[in-house]
C-alpha cells in the first residue's frame, strides 16, 4: 500500500493514548500478519512467535467479540 493511499479513519486512527492503530482494514490490504499482535489483527495472530502472548491475544479477542456481539465466534 502506498503512502497515498493511507487515510486516518479507515486504514488507521489514534487511540485515547494517542498512539497509531491499524484498522482491519489496512491489515486485510498488507495481506499478512507482522507478527506484533496488532489490535484489529484479522489473521488471528498468526505470525506471533511467542506462544503465550498469541494466546492471550487470541482469548482477548473472543472475549472483545463476545462481549460486543452477545455470542461466540
Amino acid at each position: 500500500m502506498s503512502d497515498d493511499n493511507f487515510i486516518e479513519g479507515i486504514h488507521f486512527y489514534f487511540d485515547e493514548s494517542g498512539l497509531m492503530v491499524f484498522t482491519k482494514k489496512y491489515h486485510l490490504q498488507r495481506g499478512y500478519c507482522c507478527g506484533n499482535g496488532c489490535r484489529h489483527c484479522p489473521y488471528n495472530y498468526e505470525n506471533v512467535t511467542d506462544i503465550k502472548k498469541r494466546e492471550s491475544l487470541r482469548r482477548k479477542t473472543q472475549n472483545n467479540f463476545e462481549k460486543d456481539t452477545g455470542k461466540s465466534e
